[in-house]
């Protein structure tokens, strides 16, 4: 299972970058290889405000339905269109081209209450 270091990792299994002001935001290796195969994502529109570990998104794979929560709070500045056209993504390349979008962080030391590496695979290691 791969954990980059340099990202931030939500107990949700969220994943953040962070790029300037903006995080984006992914969902783990370790929750798509949970999830199965990836048929369906919804994803928040552009510029909605989202807070901080509230459902934005959805995941739909061949074993379930699964919300994706903001580890940040803001309001989204983009989103990954291509991977409602091709859901798959989110296996193949979770944390590149299968991001899911961007928020624009109205408080970046929200950050700090999010896990990194070591942390969370300390967290996934019990599951």
């Amino acid at each position: 299972m791969e954990i980059p270091e340099g990202l931030r990792y939500s107990s949700e299994h969220e994943w953040v970058r962070v790029d300037g002001s903006c995080a984006v935001v992914g969902i783990t290796d370790f929750a798509q290889d949970s999830l199965g195969d990836v048929v369906y994502v919804s994803i928040p529109e552009l510029g909605q405000v989202v807070g901080a570990g509230e459902g934005c998104a959805e995941i739909e794979s061949t074993k379930s339905v699964s919300d994706v929560y903001s580890p940040v709070s803001g309001s989204v500045a983009a989103v990954n269109a291509a991977i409602v056209d091709t859901p798959e993504i989110v296996n193949s390349d979770p944390y590149g081209e299968g991001w899911l979008f961007s928020v624009e962080m109205s408080s970046p030391a929200e950050l700090a209450a999010l896990l990194d590496a070591k942390a969370y695979r300390a967290l996934t290691a019990d599951d």
